[in-house]
């Protein structure tokens, strides 16, 4: 008689966090939860010997290896196609489960059917509570990120309704988008509205998630009751292009959910962000080598974040 599907399947995407990933997976091993569960870790192709950690002390964890990095949306569909679950657990490598959370956050899906995905209350490694959620970004949020007027207004209310400044994130609620790091999915919801967008390659995948998540009837609900440890930004820090990826994956994006005039805007509003920086590069550096170097690397990234678009004839 073969065993029963799990509740749960955790699906961890890892790329050169081994010390990080380890301490993720020796959480898991210890949390006292009850819920029927699978582990999967997915490798990016990490050269750290993540894979071989996992392999020998791990063994209750199964691991999938990449030829390659992938990147956060193909490497977390990768592992989502490979699990059975009735939920899916999106978790990041750089994340420490408390005792309890799974139960919590299974529960809650298990006794609200007008959700379909529920984020875990994100915490700093001291234990301080970690701003994390979102609102979904309008065509407002690129003009007042690159011309950079959040600082020159700093309580504007385009910034502070995008950020959620109005909340303190120790309450749950529902919301648009809770993060990544820790994101309980319905696989019913993943089967009606499909998995991550992988044009959207490292960033801005979450995002498009959630909106089509909403737009198709589920709530998404934040719970501060399912505490997480969350060590921000610990693997995305070492891609060295992420900058240009970010940009990128941004412009496909507003493509996206606002067509070729959203996305020709967000253009506009890069191309006037690297104005502004040549201006800043001139007037700052002194040494003519020096700011002739600093020129040559901002248009590379310049050219660099509208390669793809040339070659989609956008």
């Amino acid at each position: 008689m073969s065993a029963p599907a799990p509740e749960l399947s955790i699906v961890i995407l890892s790329w050169n966090t081994r010390e990080l990933l380890q301490r993720c997976l020796e959480s898991l091993r210890q949390v006292r939860d009850g819920v029927r569960r699978e582990l999967l870790v997915v490798d990016n192709a990490s050269s750290d010997g993540s894979s071989e950690m996992v392999r020998e002390r791990f063994p209750e964890a199964r691991l999938l290896v990449n030829a390659r990095n992938e990147g956060y949306a193909r490497g977390n569909n990768i592992g989502i196609a490979a699990t059975s679950g009735a939920n899916v657990l999106l978790l990041n490598s750089d994340t420490e489960v408390r005792d309890g959370s799974l139960d919590k956050l299974v529960g809650f899906l298990r006794g609200h059917r007008a959700h379909g995905a529920v984020g875990a209350g994100l915490l700093n490694a001291d234990g301080s509570v970690q701003p994390c959620c979102m609102r979904f970004p309008t065509l407002l949020v690129p003009l007042f990120f690159d011309m950079n007027l959040d600082k020159r207004w700093p309580r504007n209310p385009v910034m502070r309704r995008y950020f959620m400044r109005d909340y303190d994130h120790r309450t749950s609620r529902d919301v648009d988008q809770p993060p990544g790091a820790c994101l309980l999915i319905r696989r019913e919801v993943l089967e009606k509205v499909g998995v991550f967008d992988e044009e959207l390659w490292l960033y801005f995948n979450d995002v498009d998630l959630c909106k089509r998540i909403r737009r198709a009837g589920w709530l998404i609900h934040y719970l501060v009751e399912a505490p997480v440890v969350h060590h921000v930004g610990q693997s995305t820090k070492r891609f060295s292009t992420r900058v240009v990826e970010w940009h990128r994956n941004r412009l496909a994006y507003f493509r996206k959910h606002y067509g070729r005039l959203g996305a020709a805007w967000v253009r506009c509003m890069v191309r006037w962000r690297a104005w502004e920086e040549r201006r800043r590069l001139r007037r700052e550096l002194r040494d003519a080598g020096e700011r002739e170097a600093a020129l040559r690397e901002l248009e590379g990234i310049v050219r660099d974040i509208f390669a793809p678009e040339a070659r989609r004839g956008a």
